[in-house]
Order: C-alpha cells, then structure tokens, then sequence
C-alpha cells in the first residue's frame, strides 16, 4: 500500500512541476519576493501532497527564535528532500547555496534559478569560496536570507559528516547570525528510496548563534555541538 501512496505522490510531483515551470521562468520580470512567493507555493503545495498521498505529517519547535527583523543564515541538517520543501514555509524569503548542476534539472532547475541561488562548482576550491562570500554578502544585505546545509550532502539518519567551511567564513565575515535547524525527515523519506514512511517529522529551530568576531571554525563549532545535542535529543 505505502509503494502505491509513494507512486502517487510522485506522479502528482511530476505534473505540478511540469505546469509551474513555465510561469516560473516568466516570473524573472517580477519583484524578488513576487517570484519567490509564487514559487514557493508549489513548495508549500508539495508539503501538503505528501502528507495527504503518503501520511508525512510534521512537529515544529522553535519559531520563536526566528528574528523578524533581522537577516540571518539557515544552518539545517540535510537528510531528505523534505526540508528542502518545509524550510519555506517558517522562513522568509532565502537563497541556496547549492551545487550548480541542480540548475540543469529539467522543469525543478529551471524554477529554482529564478530565485538566484548561489551556484557553486564544488571542484572549484577557493573560487567557490570567494564566491559564497561575494555572492552571499550580496543577498544577505539585500534582505535575503542564506540556506546552508553545512554538511553539504544529504545523510542517512544515523550519520554526521564534518561541516564544510562556506557558510562558517561566509557568516564571520559578514557578521550575520546564524539558525541552526535539525530534524528527522530522513527516517521517513530517505534519500535515494523510493517508498515513503508515513509518520511525524519531528523540527527544532534553535536560537540565534552570534558570530561577530569569531573565526569560521569557532562558529562550526558552535553550530556542530548544537545541532548534535539537538539533533539526538530528536532520536531518543
């Protein structure tokens, strides 16, 4: 039965994508937040498609240490393609630093150029992080938030990976704070599995981690021993 909801969702998946891709590539001429509005709305959709086709409902705690007047830096555990969709729907409007190849994905990168993400070559060594400090500066001081997953790859529940150090020397020197985010969205939407556990996500927001005058590897630090503590509390 759960193979069939899986089938489902991932139908419904394909043929929502297909009809917002068109309109998403005509939103270039809109406003900033316009566009993202709009694309995030097949986000949201997709959010709400998966807990009706295949039970993945969700648990949020920690809204309150969002800052709403403040710009800030999204450090969040990567494990599924699930808070790839959520994190819309807590944050305000933020860029990805991703690697540039999802924008050649038919129909899912096209739409996600749009909202200007920050493309990176991961082979590329210092150049890829001269460019997540040009390019993050940029967005950061033009009201956008910045998405991170400090890991950089997706990973299975049980695992840790060492934190790169592009967002940890993008965030010392600008200066802006970070949020960290865990969950356990891959114990229900695996990454590279085809069927879907239906189930409750469990999220954490944590607070603000200041890093004004810290060095990127205290603030990796400090994220890393956060989303740790957080991320087992999560599992027991």
């Amino acid at each position: 039965m759960q193979t069939l909801r899986s089938l489902i969702f991932s139908i419904g998946m394909i043929i929502v994508t297909i009809i917002y891709a068109p309109p998403s590539v005509l939103s270039i001429v809109l406003p900033y937040r316009w566009r993202y509005a709009f694309i995030n709305s097949w986000r949201l959709f997709m959010l709400w498609w998966v807990k009706v086709s295949c039970g993945i409902k969700y648990e949020v705690d920690g809204l309150e240490n969002i800052p709403k007047d403040q710009t800030c830096i999204i450090f969040s555990r990567h494990e599924s393609t699930w808070e790839t969709l959520a994190l819309g729907k807590w944050f305000p409007p933020h860029v990805w630093i991703l690697k540039r190849e999802l924008l050649f994905v038919p129909f899912f990168g096209w739409g996600l150029s749009v909202l200007e993400p920050i493309a990176i070559d991961r082979k590329a060594g210092r150049k890829a992080i001269n460019q997540i400090i040009k390019q993050g500066v940029e967005r950061l001081k033009k009201g956008r938030w910045v998405m991170v997953f400090p890991e950089g790859t997706r990973l299975a529940p049980d695992t840790e990976k060492k934190f790169g150090v592009g967002g940890a020397i993008l965030a010392s020197k600008s200066g802006y704070p970070i949020i960290p985010v865990v969950h356990n969205a891959g114990e229900f939407w695996r990454k590279g599995q085809f069927v879907k556990t239906p189930g409750t996500i469990h999220v954490k927001i944590g607070k603000p981690i200041l890093t004004e005058g810290k060095s990127a590897s205290e603030i990796n630090e400090l994220a890393r021993d956060w989303m740790s503590k957080a991320r087992s509390a999560l599992r027991q």
